[in-house]
């Protein structure tokens, strides 16, 4: 069995497309990526052809070069995109996503949304983790608390804030620092607890946090209500919530005190994500819900006309800031459907008009930096 995963093989090192690719490979199952040099927008029967055993699945995956093959609605193969940060831009996915005979969905309590846009085949899938990464549990354990994620935009002041407030009174690691994803389990395996302080926007996300630290070992602290009890989660069993970052001092003092209750809830925590919430566990779902369609391929777009098909390849490009290629199905649109090209001009002008604000941004940053030597 072959499964392509829609980006090069540079890209299988960010951590949900290795986990991925790692849990496929040790059922046996043959991974290959996009070919160095393909274009962006490429015909994808090219790509398949180029696999030489065909493909039983083909995965849009995130990549840092975003990938959208030509020719998806026409492909006899299951077809499927991850959909990530729903919460943040959920919207503007739903057009790309009909592409796609499943959508992949990493956070729980979004399905209605994608069903209720016309797509019969969404499937949440959480964030998980690749075991292999955490077997070595016997580190010292010689932080106290410790926290790895951004603390660098707006939407993480509480974060920051709360972080920087912990730290005077715990010994924690390098929170303020961005760590590298073959960090994090040394990090946590060496922490007795993990603190998620969400994003302001999506207070009640925690992200790959929770598995992560709970497969580390880690007694794992979160705020409440959130996202653990849609995961399968028990608030104090599993973990510990809070309702107010202004609780998590008292929680850490309780637990650095009594060692037996941390043990038992953090080892409680470790089970249940090495049972249930895994890679390897999230492509058995996969391959058994596909396995159950028996070959049914599910994509709306599948049965749209083609200048609404162009339109969702310019949404994808106009999104990704590739406002050349979201230009280039603009005008065929055009050629074809001139009514059909007006909501795709609003989202090139967009995508025009973003690059235009991020290039002043960065030269306004350049010139600062250039003062500030003077």
């Amino acid at each position: 069995m072959t499964v392509l995963f829609l980006c090069d093989e540079d890209n299988l090192v960010l951590k949900e497309n290795a986990g991925y690719a790692c849990a496929f490979r040790r059922r046996g199952i043959r991974v290959v990526c996009v070919e160095r040099g393909y274009p962006r927008n490429g015909d994808l029967g090219r790509l398949v052809e180029s696999c030489g055993e065909k493909p039983s699945l083909i995965l849009h995956v995130g990549s840092v070069v975003p990938f959208l093959p030509w020719n998806l609605t026409s492909v006899d193969i299951p077809t499927a995109m991850f959909q990530v940060d729903v919460y943040f831009n959920g919207h503007r996915q739903l057009r790309v996503s009909m592409l796609f005979d499943y959508v992949l969905i990493l956070h729980p309590g979004f399905e209605e949304m994608f069903c209720s846009a016309g797509h019969p085949a969404p499937c949440t899938l959480p964030l998980a983790v690749d075991p292999v990464l955490f077997q070595d549990h016997r580190r010292e354990r010689h932080f106290q608390l410790s926290s790895v994620g951004r603390t660098d935009a707006p939407i993480y002041k509480t974060r920051r804030e709360t972080l920087a407030s912990l730290s005077a009174e715990f010994r924690m690691n390098e929170w303020h620092r961005r760590h590298e994803a073959e960090e994090v389990p040394e990090v946590y395996g060496a922490s007795q607890m993990v603190v998620n302080v969400p994003r302001d926007d999506y207070p009640v996300d925690v992200s790959m946090r929770f598995a992560e630290a709970m497969a580390a070992g880690a007694l794992f602290i979160t705020r409440v209500p959130s996202e653990m009890t849609a995961l399968g989660f028990l608030e104090n069993t599993h973990y510990i919530g809070y309702r107010d970052p202004s609780e998590i001092p008292s929680i850490v003092r309780r637990y650095l005190s009594d060692e037996p209750a941390r043990s038992r809830i953090a080892a409680a925590g470790q089970e249940k994500v090495l049972r249930e919430h895994t890679y390897d566990c999230r492509v058995d779902a996969l391959l058994r819900h596909i396995e159950r369609d028996g070959g049914r391929l599910h994509a709306p777009a599948r049965r749209w006309p083609g200048a609404r098909v162009r339109l969702a390849y310019l949404d994808f490009f106009a999104t990704e800031r590739e406002t050349t290629l979201a230009s280039a199905y603009l005008r065929e649109i055009l050629r074809r459907s001139p009514f059909a090209a007006v909501p795709g001009a609003a989202l090139v002008a967009r995508a025009w008009a973003q690059r235009a604000r991020n290039h002043l941004a960065a030269k306004t940053r350049k010139w600062r930096g250039e003062r500030s030597r003077q």
